[in-house]
């Protein structure tokens, strides 16, 4: 049992280096040619951020091995290699929390801090932001610690006289315990045996708590959406695929568009620089550099769209044959990607929505999986947690090129400004405690009797002011909600092809 445990703690340590090489890879890779060899400390920010939200979404199946690992054990000190999965778990979350709220915010202001400043000056301004978030943030959670950082847990009180120790034993559905005709205390308590056990939490867990709500607002909106749109956008733009190679003649055509609105944008962008330069920068501006990003955005996407109709060099054969390949994976990407999202709905109704639960239904597939191999249901609990925070991802993107209060962040390759990098990073860090706590909760068969569901199932679900979200599925019940209406919307509007949008002009 000892081998088995030293040999968790060396996976452990070489899925973290793995983890953080990867990271740096996805840097390089999507990092906008203008940041590089700068921007050190905003990269570094990505890249334990990014690694800090992989390694807390794989320490959920690590405690379950970790638990494995002394389930044989018949004393507490039979495993002293075990890992210390609460004090990991409240370090990576209480680091989680500093890089969302100070560390992140942060390297934003920074990075987007006037350039013709100087850098003393911006780290000053950059501090003056963060310092009174982190004030006004430490004053609210102390209150709130002070006055209702308390735990409610619902007990059953119960007690029973002594009997004289039986010299046969005979059980049945009218004996249900040891005394004859007596029935045992618990099978016979009332509702008025139950009890309130209060007690004050930890600082530390408290924190953790609050991030999870805030991020589970964020889960429950940007997941809902992006568990359907994450699939479906697969699926129905392989249906909008351009069928065939446009001539000549249609391809000047529709680049002369183009480029006509490019100029309208740029000319619009000019006129929303002026008017920062002025200093103002109110409501109306806000909304029209919102504006002209998304528009930008639909540009970049209609240009690399009429480069595939129309492939042009001496390779343009084998272009439109990798462009066609290209659509095909995502159709096969789409539908598995469907059967995964329809999984996860229909566990959180079967599991979570419906009490009793129909069925374990996951956890069942799980707990078998690892019956066929150890580490194969491991294997997939970590996908299914991870696919959570691709379809937050995704419907974040999805909402933000509908929605003008959104503001789009969008990751592409070899082009991603060290600004869209970090918005993404904090994103999926507020999202990642959520997700955990979903998984315990959603998984919470599989997941039993680990640190995480002590943790996400016991103090969370029973913290004082928050806890009835909990008892009545509220997030449940939203992701759900959203996926539903999601659904509908792609069935309905999907399949149509975006009109290009006219002669673009800011508002006044």
């Amino acid at each position: 049992m000892g081998d088995f445990n030293l040999a968790l703690v060396i996976v452990a340590i070489v899925v973290c280096i793995l983890v953080f090489i990867f990271n740096v890879y996805l840097l390089v890779n999507y990092q906008h040619p203008d940041d590089a060899n700068q921007a050190y400390f905003p990269k570094f920010v990505v890249v334990l951020g990014l690694s800090v939200a992989a390694i807390s979404i794989l320490m959920l199946p690590a405690d379950v091995a970790n638990r494995q690992a002394c389930r044989h054990a018949i004393y507490n000190g039979a495993c002293n290699l075990t890992l210390p999965m609460k004090d990991l778990w409240l370090a990576i979350y209480i680091l989680d929390a500093v890089l969302v709220f100070f560390v992140i915010p942060f390297a934003m202001f920074y990075y987007e801090g006037d350039q013709e400043k100087s850098v003393g000056k911006r780290i000053k301004s950059a501090l003056l932001w963060v310092g009174t978030t982190a004030i006004v943030c430490g004053l609210v959670l102390g209150i709130l610690y002070g006055l209702i950082g308390k735990v409610d847990f619902t007990v059953m009180h119960l007690s029973s006289s002594t009997t004289s120790f039986p010299t046969t034993w005979d059980f049945s559905s009218s004996q249900q315990c040891i005394g004859g005709t007596h029935q045992c205390s618990a099978y016979t308590a009332s509702a008025s045996s139950e009890k309130t056990w209060t007690m004050r939490t930890t600082f530390p867990e408290y924190v953790v708590a609050l991030a999870t709500i805030v991020g589970s607002v964020l889960f429950a909106i940007f997941g809902g959406v992006g568990i359907a749109c994450l699939p479906l956008g697969l699926i129905f733009s392989f249906i909008k695929r351009p069928k065939a190679v446009i001539t000549r003649s249609q391809y000047i055509k529709e680049a002369t568009e183009l480029g006509k609105k490019a100029r309208e944008l740029k000319k619009a962008a000019d006129s929303l620089q002026q008017e920062e330069r002025s200093g103002s920068k109110g409501r109306k501006w806000r909304k029209n550099v919102k504006a002209v990003e998304k528009e930008l955005l639909q540009l970049e996407e209609d240009v690399k769209l009429l480069e595939e109709m129309y492939p042009q060099g001496e390779k343009a054969e084998t272009s439109w044959a990798l462009t066609v390949l290209g659509y095909l994976a995502k159709l096969v990407l789409g539908i598995l990607g469907l059967i995964v999202s329809v999984a996860w709905v229909a566990h959180i109704v079967i599991y979570l929505l419906i009490n009793p639960p129909l069925s374990a239904f996951l956890n069942e597939v799980f707990i078998k999986l690892d019956d066929i191999w150890g580490l194969l249901g491991t294997a997939a609990f970590a996908f299914f947690c991870f696919y959570l925070l691709l379809a937050v991802i995704a419907g974040a993107m999805m909402l933000g090129l509908r929605l003008v209060f959104i503001t789009i962040h969008p990751m592409k390759w070899g082009a991603t400004l060290m600004n869209s990098f970090l918005f993404n990073v904090g994103l999926i860090l507020l999202c990642s405690i959520s997700v955990i706590q979903f998984c315990s909760t959603a998984f919470a068969y599989y997941a039993q009797a680990t640190a995480a569901q002590e943790i996400f199932g016991h103090t969370l679900e029973s913290l004082r002011g928050i806890r009835y979200l909990y008892k009545y599925n509220v997030f449940q019940i939203a992701f759900v909600a959203l996926a539903g209406l999601t659904f509908v919307y792609y069935a309905a509007f999907g399949w149509r092809r975006r009109k290009p949008s006219g002669r673009f002009q800011l508002s006044t």
